[in-house]
């Protein structure tokens, strides 16, 4: 080789040396480059083969170099779908470079999100991938658009209202419960400002606030706002700066009734304060220990300590802890909550009081409020009320004489026993009636004028509860009480019967001492008449028959005169009677016997039932006429015939004897003249068969009971003591 050709060569060798020097500089720089930046820069093969990485993506991956290399990029990536991956591949090869964002997932699991930048490379079989980390500030962006989301909820269901404005007051924002507070439509509030709906007075106010908003950037206060219906109502403002593009925001709450109500509260405690202080009851407020925190100037007269004293006083120390009746007030109220009781206090001057009180548990602050009522003076008037009332009613139900109370309507609505007695009403049934209901209709005019005009005394018929009539003495006294009035009532119905009675006894008497004087009379000329006329026809013979009826006839009239004449004789002074011990039954059989011809003769039939029956004392001969006179009545009154129905009985202590017939019965009127002189419902009766009859039967210490029923029949009853020791 020539020395050019060696020289040539030399320079060449040097040149290549300088040339390799530099490459390998250059590449160092490269290398330097590549493994400082940030960002994890990767080779990746077609198949997703790592050809190099640098630290960066080391740090990405959490793995070391030599371990990456190992590593194929779609392990990372599984996460993205397939379509996609195969999508970026396409749009990389078609451009030579595609930008994304995507998943990957590390081998100890956890997600990353990446900005990918993938880059073609010409003339080699490979790849350029620049991956970022934006892990944090997908986070970032996800917390940014939630506080939004959660920001425009909030803002638009918030139950306070809200408003964005500028700085001079106009309406950016508002939240529909702004809207609806002010009674406007959001898009008629981007007209307005904020000071619209301030009171002009309120102006210079708010634009203090303003002011302090920008130098403290938060402020609150109170505001008048005029709604959109010309009303007016206090608002309370908290406002805050920079919230939103440098605007204001102000969250306002009504607080017209919350104010309203802190006012009330202040004029009820004032009240209060009044009430507790001039209060005539005595009020205390206690802890659970009965340790007295509270109390007005009432309590302290009442308990006889000065204010100071009661103040520092335990309630516990008026009353007798071991009584019952305390512990299970004290059980009761702990237990409840609340108790209205009585006890007695023991003052500390020796005094007993007896205090009503009511205590509610925790209603002031959490203690307990006792007011006490000073009834000791009117438990001393109940007490005298009570035993004058006692005394009252010991007067009222005892009284000899019916009582009742009656209002202005003459409504019952008190009454005595001898009262009920008498109306055949029990209290209960009594007092829902009016006098008027007992009083008859006839008699309601004189009875309206009575009570009205105020006489004392007076007579009046009722009609008691079980449809019985009565004589009632009545007397009245108006207003004893206030719109109360006092009527005594007395039945006189048996001394008006034994009125009668005594009239009838009266009669009687008179009649019995006429019968004996015309008896007397009678009987001497009667004598002498059947004497001669007797004579006369024993003169006369029987050979005019002509005279014979006359004479029988004569003889009939005067036989009757004579009967007649003995009928009064029995009404005569008494006489001298021989009682024996008689058979009842027997009595009435020879009776029936003797009278069952007649009759016969009057289509009658007798039926008779007699039951075995104690023999007593009697006159048998009187009671034969007694019960000849009855059944000779009963013949008298069936014309038509029928059925006289008699019965023996032994009932108790009685003997009764029933006569019953089917005449054409005795209104109920006429009963109770029954038995008196000349009293009689036959054509020509003179009513002395059964006043004798009355007579014998009450001799004998019985009675005679009379019902009838016009159309039906008469049933005469004759009861006779067994034991009537008449010997």
């Amino acid at each position: 080789m020539s020395l050019k050709g060696m020289m040539e060569d030399s320079r060449f060798v040097q040149l290549s040396k300088q040339e390799k020097e530099a490459i390998d500089e250059r590449i160092s720089q490269y290398d330097f480059i590549l493994q400082q930046v940030t960002d994890a820069i990767v080779l990746v093969k077609d198949d997703g083969t790592f050809v190099d990485v640098n630290e960066a993506a080391c740090r990405l991956f959490r793995t070391s170099r030599e371990q990456l290399l190992q590593k194929n990029f779609h392990e990372y990536v599984y996460l993205v779908p397939e379509h996609i991956f195969h999508f970026q591949k396409q749009m990389l090869h078609k451009f030579g470079t595609y930008d994304d964002e995507m998943v990957i997932r590390l081998a100890d699991g956890e997600m990353k999100h990446v900005q990918l930048f993938m880059r073609r490379h010409k003339k080699q079989p490979f790849d350029l991938y620049m991956i970022r980390d934006i892990t944090s500030k997908k986070a970032l962006e996800r917390e940014r658009t939630i506080n939004e989301t959660l920001f425009k909820d909030l803002f638009n269901r918030a139950g306070d209202s809200i408003v964005i404005f500028d700085g001079q007051g106009r309406f950016i924002d508002a939240n529909p419960s702004f809207c609806t507070s002010v009674n406007i439509t959001k898009e008629e509030l981007f007209k307005l400002s904020i000071q619209t709906f301030i009171p002009m007075e309120y102006h210079d106010l708010f634009d203090q606030l303003l002011v302090t908003l920008k130098r403290n950037g938060t402020v609150s206060s109170e505001l008048p706002f005029i709604l959109g219906d010309g009303m007016q109502k206090l608002f309370e403002l908290t406002l805050t700066t920079n919230v939103h593009s440098g605007f204001f925001m102000a969250i306002m709450r009504n607080v017209t009734e919350k104010r309203n109500m802190e006012m009330n509260l202040q004029r009820s405690e004032e009240r209060f304060r009044a009430i507790f202080e001039q209060a005539h009851e005595a009020i205390l407020i206690c802890d659970d220990f009965g340790n007295i925190l509270r109390a007005n100037p009432a309590a302290s007269r009442t308990f006889e300590l000065p204010l100071h004293d009661l103040v520092h006083a335990n309630l516990m120390q008026f009353i007798d802890a071991k009584d019952e009746k305390v512990r299970h007030v004290l059980r009761q109220f702990f237990r409840d909550g609340e108790i209205r009781d009585e006890l007695t206090f023991h003052m500390p001057n020796g005094e007993k009081k007896q205090l009503e009180f009511t205590s509610k548990k925790g209603v002031i602050n959490g203690y307990h409020l006792t007011i006490f009522r000073n009834v000791s003076e009117r438990r001393k008037m109940e007490k005298q009320l009570r035993e004058q009332e006692q005394k009252f009613r010991n007067v009222f139900n005892h009284a000899m004489d019916g009582i009742v109370l009656i209002d202005d309507k003459q409504r019952i609505f008190d009454a005595n026993p001898v009262a009920c007695r008498i109306f055949a009403l029990s209290k209960e049934q009594l007092v829902t009636k009016c006098m008027h209901a007992f009083i008859g209709s006839n008699e309601l005019n004189k009875f309206q004028k009575w009570v009205n005009n105020g006489k004392e005394e007076e007579e009046f018929t009722i009609t008691d509860g079980e449809g019985k009539k009565k004589i009632v003495e009545l007397s009245f006294k108006p207003n004893i009480i206030e719109h109360v009035g006092l009527m005594m009532v007395r039945d006189i119905t048996e001394k008006k019967e034994m009125e009668e009675q005594l009239r009838k006894s009266d009669t009687l008497s008179v009649v019995g001492q006429l019968a004996a004087g015309i008896a007397h009379e009678i009987r001497n000329p009667m004598t002498a008449l059947k004497g001669f006329i007797q004579l006369l026809q024993g003169s006369i013979g029987n050979g005019c028959e002509q005279y014979n009826m006359y004479f029988h006839v004569i003889m009939s009239e005067l036989k009757r005169i004579e009967s007649i004449i003995t009928e009064f004789l029995v009404l005569a002074k008494p006489q001298a009677v021989h009682y024996e011990r008689g058979d009842v039954a027997k009595i009435m059989q020879e009776t029936v016997d003797l009278l069952s011809v007649q009759a016969t003769m009057h289509n009658i039939q007798i039926e008779a039932t007699y039951e075995q029956v104690p023999r007593i004392y009697c006159e048998p001969k009187q009671l034969k006429q007694v019960f000849i006179n009855i059944l000779k009545n009963a013949i008298e009154v069936m014309p038509n015939g029928g059925t006289i129905t008699v019965s023996v009985q032994h009932v108790g202590d009685d003997i009764r004897i029933a006569i019953r017939d089917q005449g054409c019965g005795i209104p109920k009127d006429k009963i109770k003249k029954l038995g008196e002189p000349f009293y009689t419902t036959k054509e020509r009766g003179t009513g002395l068969g059964l006043m004798v009859s009355y007579k014998i039967i009450e001799e004998h210490r019985g009675r005679i009971d009379v019902e009838s029923e016009v159309g039906v029949g008469t049933t005469f009853y004759i009861t006779l003591p067994i034991n009537n020791d008449m010997r």
